[in-house]
């Protein structure tokens, strides 16, 4: 993969930097709840006010904010306010919430100038969002000189491993209930792995109809917990998942499945897991999701979390520190893994 250029190689004296972060965090009480991705894009922005830069403005979406009632819900300050205090450099500047503007999503090319006008250069190091084609991700990076964030290039370099010759056995776990957004990676990165372990709502579908090539090696969930009704306090039951009673819902995977995953995640010498082993919401049903968490951690190879969820999970878990790389991008790091191009990285000039 050819990685593109680096903000270390600016010249950012003196200048005015356009910087799109990803600064999409939950908010609570009109207050951030989880400020990990604030905290990830430190490093840029730190090199940049290191290296003399007159002003670093900051600019992301919050949310998909759709009515005028979402204005005052995703308004940007109270995640301004959290930057300061992890950064209070008078030379920060925090701009509004960038899908207020309605020109944002269509890669509407005036609003990109708006966000350009009066900076002399573009980093940009929010990977989450880089799979879109949107005004602060692509449009401006054909404005201004630009170059990818520390984040960004990070992402790309640990993700690109899994692209490469991987230590092998190679597991690739995956969950959730969106299948439609993982089939591409699955086709393309199940390829490659040595074997597929699939939990979630994915399992029912994927028992239906593979999009895995012969060959091979699927793990599907043999046992579930299963409820009788879609409620954190439904009435449950532990069965095989041929034997789910009519009418009831599997919203987890099993204990023998949860040991059969484990073994094999543990047994690894590289893993990428993304998504939930079943309704993780709610604690009843996310023992699945834990077991997965801890054997990744307890894998001694080269491992990569990525997806709300699963890096919740691990945070909850108290693993975070043993996973080799936590991705922030989930469909980002879904689409590079499936071969597409990313719109906000192929914009940036290549390294070199």
């Amino acid at each position: 993969m050819k990685l593109p250029r680096s903000v270390r190689e600016a010249d950012v004296a003196g200048a005015s930097v356009l910087v799109r972060a990803d600064l999409n965090v939950p908010l609570e009480d009109g207050r951030v709840a989880d400020d990990a991705r604030i905290r990830a894009s430190l490093p840029t922005l730190r090199l940049l006010l290191d290296r003399g830069a007159r002003e670093v403005r900051v600019c992301s979406h919050l949310g998909r904010p759709k009515t005028d009632e979402d204005r005052a819900k995703y308004a940007i300050a109270p995640v301004r306010a959290r930057l300061r205090e992890l950064l209070p450099d008078d030379r920060v500047v925090v701009l509004e919430n960038t899908r207020f503007a309605p020109g944002e999503t269509k890669n509407d090319e005036g609003f990109a100038r708006e966000l350009a006008d009066g900076s002399d250069l573009y980093v940009n190091d929010a990977f989450g969002s880089a799979h879109r084609a949107h005004s602060s991700t692509e449009g401006v990076a054909h404005l201004l000189p630009a170059y990818a964030g520390l984040l960004l290039l990070d992402e790309l370099e640990h993700l690109a491993r899994l692209l490469g010759e991987v230590e092998r056995p190679f597991v690739l776990v995956s969950g959730g209930a969106k299948v439609e957004d993982k089939v591409g990676v699955l086709e393309s990165l199940g390829a490659r792995a040595d074997r597929v372990l699939i939990g979630g709502k994915m399992a029912e579908e994927i028992a239906r109809q593979s999009p895995f090539r012969a060959g091979v090696d699927v793990l599907l969930p043999t046992d579930a917990v299963a409820a009788d009704s879609f409620s954190a306090d439904a009435k449950t039951q532990v069965c095989s998942v041929d034997a789910v009673p009519e009418g009831w819902l599997s919203l987890d995977i099993g204990p023998e499945t949860r040991e059969a995953f484990a073994a094999q995640i543990r047994a690894a010498r590289t893993v990428f897991w993304n998504g939930p082993m079943g309704v993780f919401e709610w604690p009843r049903f996310a023992e699945g999701t834990f077991a997965v968490a801890r054997a990744v951690a307890e894998c001694d190879g080269y491992t990569i979390v990525g997806g709300g969820d699963s890096v919740r999970a691990v945070h909850e878990a108290g693993v975070a520190d043993r996973i080799s790389w936590i991705s922030t991008g989930g469909g980002a790091s879904l689409e590079l893994l499936e071969g597409k191009e990313l719109p906000g990285v192929a914009a940036i000039p290549a390294e070199g």
